[in-house]
């Protein structure tokens, strides 16, 4: 599928001015070059034309808000100066796998003041001695070169944000778990002791069921006591009677 085809269909029915994201991965570019794609795409932040075939970038459209560009698996040799001129808020940019070869070619992109990221991976510029030295010499402005910054530390998700912060987070958090750690103690503590009040107040009502019983059969047996009385006075009463 060409390039203007895959625009329209990705299109979707949008405006170009609706889109914010264009992906048109390993579709075919016009003799190497972009086609389809305009200036109308005024709100355009993300850009992806991996292996498209590209030999150049050079009619490019203006996107002032693009920020992300992937190029990676092209052709592309030189001829970067419109990346400053057409897209100046850019801040990512991946050239894996074109023909880049020397230093020089890199030169234009001194003129991105936003750039951040610069992805190189298999672009034989990479063999050149003192690679990332120079690179981040060229480019002051780059923070990460191939995923990692100039002390070899990797790109985190977020860009790169200070360990420091991380770790103070991270210290906060521990500091965090041992206080309610020691809260938890307390709890258990407390907890125990109204298992102590809870059993002592079974223990007194186990005692007062057992004297009520007692005291019960105490009256049962003691009222059987006098019946049997009764009964024996009335057989005596009765003796006394046939004797007469």
């Amino acid at each position: 599928m060409d390039m203007k085809k895959r625009i329209h269909l990705e299109l979707r029915n949008r405006t170009p001015s609706d889109v914010r994201e264009l992906v048109l991965d390993n579709c075919r570019s016009n003799e190497g070059k972009i086609e389809g794609l305009t200036a109308e795409f005024v709100n355009l932040e993300f850009l992806s034309l991996i292996n498209v075939g590209l030999l150049s970038v050079s009619n490019l459209p203006q996107l002032g808000k693009l920020k992300k560009l992937e190029l990676s698996d092209n052709r592309i040799s030189g001829c970067l100066d419109v990346l400053a001129e057409k897209l100046p808020n850019l801040t990512h940019l991946n050239l894996s796998g074109n023909k880049l070869k020397d230093l020089s070619t890199l030169e234009p992109l001194k003129k991105l003041d936003h750039l951040k990221s610069l992805d190189l991976f298999n672009c034989e510029v990479t063999n050149l001695n003192d690679y990332r030295e120079s690179v981040f010499r060229l480019l002051p402005q780059l923070t990460y070169l191939d995923g990692y910054d100039t002390e070899d530390r990797e790109a985190s998700d977020s860009d790169g944000e200070a360990d420091g912060v991380d770790d103070d987070e991270d210290e906060d958090g521990e500091e965090e778990e041992d206080e309610d750690g020691e809260e938890e103690v307390f709890d258990e503590d407390d907890d125990e002791d109204e298992d102590d009040e809870e059993g002592s107040g079974e223990e007194e009502v186990r005692v007062d069921f057992i004297n009520v019983f007692f005291s019960l059969s105490e009256e049962e047996q003691g009222g059987k006591g006098e019946k049997r009385k009764r009964e024996a006075d009335d057989e005596d009463d009765d003796d006394d009677d046939e004797d007469d």
